[in-house]
């Protein structure tokens, strides 16, 4: 929970920067959630950050603080269609009230729902 935390901190600034980068196209008047095209937009951003980082990095920069690391289920690096599934599983388990993710403390390996959904887990990372 940590490393969602801290990486809710580097969304929410990247989510600014890219809202700010578009601004000045709709003078201002974009809405998430109200507008479609803009709301597909955010996601996309949020979306490319969090998979090019499990993609290329194995973590994200709340993850590297906690020491956590995704794996695929076949040890391979996580690819862009199990990136794509983890993180609409995510929004799944978050909009079920948080039960996706609380499904963790019942699951018998420690998987949300977005792991089991993707094929991926976390781990934890020796420090080294």
């Amino acid at each position: 929970m940590g490393a969602i935390l801290y990486d809710a901190l580097v969304v929410t600034g990247l989510l600014l920067i890219a809202t700010a980068g578009v601004s000045p196209l709709d003078q201002g008047n974009q809405q998430a959630l109200r507008d479609p095209v803009f709301t597909i937009y955010l996601l996309a951003v949020w979306y490319l950050y969090l998979a090019m980082c499990w993609r290329y990095l194995g973590m994200t920069v709340g993850m590297r603080a906690w020491r956590v690391q995704i794996v695929s289920d076949n040890e391979q690096k996580v690819s862009w269609k199990s990136s794509a599934i983890r993180f609409s599983g995510s929004l799944l388990s978050a909009a079920c009230a948080g039960l996706g993710y609380f499904w963790a403390l019942f699951d018998k390996e420690k998987r949300c729902w977005h792991d089991q959904l993707s094929d991926t887990g976390l781990y934890r990372v020796n420090k080294k």
